[in-house]
């Protein structure tokens, strides 16, 4: 027998040297635990958000889910990162994704639940916080990040997904196509 903590883990492909540095993280998908690198959305305009099942603002996942849904084609990602950090998602993984899947019927893609505020938070959140100069006070606290990788804006948890200011910004990003990587040789 081998002891437990020698058992080798899956792990995601390391990261491409042309993915964005902030896009170099891997995490757990909600519903498989499976690893998967945020380089799978390089090229893609991002709406990260930080959620949580016991909230005022939970019913802004609807509002998500119908932006994925109406921007998806044209290379809008949203991206869930359920928090306890303000003891509003007790849950587990597996509760999580049943009352997403169920009461708002969540396609997007969500990660395990994970620190987003303070000391504690994921390297990931850390960057997007010093570059916004912006760390998340509550859940639903909401990040855009253009194609090239580079975070340009941070919204207030209330700020709905489809204010338009928000709305405007992901239009505009939508509308600038990912330039092609330099020709090397």
């Amino acid at each position: 027998l081998v002891p437990a903590h020698w058992v080798q883990v899956a792990t995601a492909p390391e990261p491409t040297a042309d993915c964005p540095p902030l896009l170099r993280h891997t995490f757990n998908q909600l519903q498989t635990g499976e690893p998967q690198s945020l380089c799978r959305y390089q090229g893609k305009v991002l709406l990260i958000v930080n959620t949580a099942s016991y909230c005022g603002y939970t019913r802004q996942y609807e509002a998500l889910e119908a932006m994925y849904r109406k921007y998806k084609d044209r290379g809008l990602v949203v991206v869930g990162f359920p928090s306890n950090d303000f003891s509003q998602e007790p849950g587990t993984s597996k509760d999580i994704a049943e009352f997403c899947r169920t009461t708002y019927g969540v396609q997007f893609p969500l990660y395990e639940k994970t620190a987003v505020a303070h000391l504690a938070r994921n390297p990931f959140y850390g960057e997007l916080a010093k570059a916004t100069g912006q760390a998340p006070q509550w859940n639903f606290h909401k990040y855009v990040v253009d194609r090239t990788g580079k975070p340009v804006a941070s919204f207030a948890s209330a700020t709905v997904p489809d204010a338009r200011e928000i709305t405007s910004l992901i239009e505009k990003l939508l509308e600038q196509k990912q330039k092609p990587p330099p020709v090397r040789g």
